[in-house]
């Protein structure tokens, strides 16, 4: 079937793309990478499992807890700008990460990374959101998610073999990628630009950085009920703040009218990074796999790379998106479910359904969940959304990992722990699916405050 000429992009399109989607690869990877390399990290750092989980979460906290603010500077400051600034500074920090002798040095370097990517990522997406129009912008975005999840997918595998030669390789091979892609985004990205004037909201930035902060501590310590109230006060704090204001970092008509679907993925993200981390544990600790072995069985799960570009496009044009998604979590919901009878004695051949599975919900749910939490949404404020949606799912990643590594500490043995907290995994991604099919992907334009 041949792609309608409307859909199809220029050269000057996919070299635009090439850079856009090489940044979101980039973050992608290098989360993933880290999964893999933890138990490695754990054994040359001697870290307990909580120290471990902060390697993960520093950097989903420091990327989700200033997304908001990478938006907004990206409306305000121009895009080209703010994109090629903070993709410096992740080759900077990146590299750090790699050089890293202590946890508290590894985990302030991934926070740092992170905050980097918070700037990057919503900044990359409002590119593409105010570049391309109509069919082309689908097109665009599902290329661009598609990527992004292969970027998680391909991870592990390279994660694995890097590993396989040191860990503080997966923390240098994302400094040659970032810089090769600052050097080609110079001439890539578009010069001329409209900036939105007003302030930068840092204050509410940092009461809700310290919320994300506070939620997350509460969930993987304990639970501590006084950590997790301390967040929801902030939170509040932070809604009343927004108020008052002249330059608001959220803006409630959009925030109300992307809640619905901001707040699928937020949990759809928690329950697949929060399956990856008991996976990868399982097949290293249970199974005694090495790094390498794990990426490579993972590798299926990069199906995802293929599948989004070809035929998520042609899903959503004949049956919508919300029954797309709602596919693409039940998949996933399927993948780990199957998880849930995991043995001592488990092959490659009775993990490789729940990977590809895996792989079939990232290509059926992550782009059609970025489109519609950008449709209808003024160019001006297309950081914001962008910076709503990449919030939700970095946040949802970090109370994932938490919640899984809390509830697995309540098993009697340490393969019953992991399956509790894949149940966590199935709970949340049923959740989202419910959310989705009573609305969530519905196409609401965000009106004035």
């Amino acid at each position: 079937m041949t792609t309608p000429a409307v859909d199809r992009l220029s050269g000057r399109d996919w070299r635009l793309l090439l850079v856009l989607c090489g940044a979101i690869f980039l973050e992608g990877v290098d989360i993933s990478m880290t999964a893999v390399a933890l138990p490695a990290i754990r054994e040359d750092l001697d870290l307990a499992p909580t120290a471990l989980q902060w390697v993960v979460s520093a950097y989903v906290l420091g990327y989700g807890g200033f997304m908001l603010l990478g938006g907004r500077a990206a409306d305000r400051f121009g895009r080209r700008r703010v994109f090629l600034f903070w993709l410096a500074v992740f080759v900077v920090f990146s590299g750090l990460g790699g050089f890293a002798q202590d946890g508290v040095v590894l985990v302030v370097a991934r926070f740092v990374t992170g905050l980097s990517a918070a700037f990057l990522t919503p900044t990359g997406l409002s590119i593409i959101t105010t570049t391309f129009t109509g069919p082309r912008r689908d097109r665009a975005l599902i290329v661009y998610g598609a990527t992004g999840a292969a970027g998680f997918s391909l991870g592990m595998v390279v994660g694995g073999l890097l590993t396989g030669f040191g860990w503080r390789w997966v923390f240098f091979a994302p400094v040659v990628l970032a810089a090769l892609i600052l050097v080609v985004a110079i001439k890539a990205l578009p010069r001329a630009e409209r900036r939105t004037p007003g302030r930068f909201d840092v204050v509410g930035a940092v009461i809700v950085t310290a919320a994300m902060v506070l939620l997350v501590y509460g969930v993987a310590e304990g639970p501590s009920l006084t950590a997790v109230l301390g967040g929801l006060v902030l939170l509040g704090v932070f809604a009343v703040v927004e108020r008052r204001v002249p330059d608001p970092l959220v803006r409630f008509a959009t925030l109300r009218a992307k809640a619905s679907v901001d707040i699928a993925a937020l949990l759809y993200a928690a329950s697949f990074f929060g399956f990856q981390f008991i996976l990868v544990l399982f097949l290293q600790d249970e199974l005694g796999w090495t790094p390498w072995q794990t990426g490579l069985a993972l590798l299926i799960m990069g199906i995802d790379a293929v599948l989004a570009p070809t035929l998520t496009p042609r899903l959503v044009r004949r049956f919508g998106l919300t029954r797309v998604t709602v596919a693409g979590l039940a998949s996933g919901t399927l993948a780990y479910a199957l998880v849930l009878r995991a043995d001592t004695d488990w092959t490659y051949w009775d993990v490789l359904p729940s990977a590809v599975l895996v792989g079939i919900a990232f290509a059926l749910a992550y782009g059609p969940l970025t489109i519609a939490a950008t449709d209808g949404v003024p160019d001006a404020e297309q950081g914001l959304a962008g910076g709503l949606l990449n919030t939700a799912f970095q946040f949802g990643a970090a109370l994932g990992v938490a919640g899984v590594t809390a509830v697995s500490a309540f098993g009697t043995t340490r393969l019953d722990g992991y399956r509790l907290a894949v149940l966590l995994s199935i709970g949340a991604a049923v959740a989202a699916a419910v959310l989705v099919a009573t609305g969530g992907t519905g196409r609401r334009t965000a009106g004035p405050r």
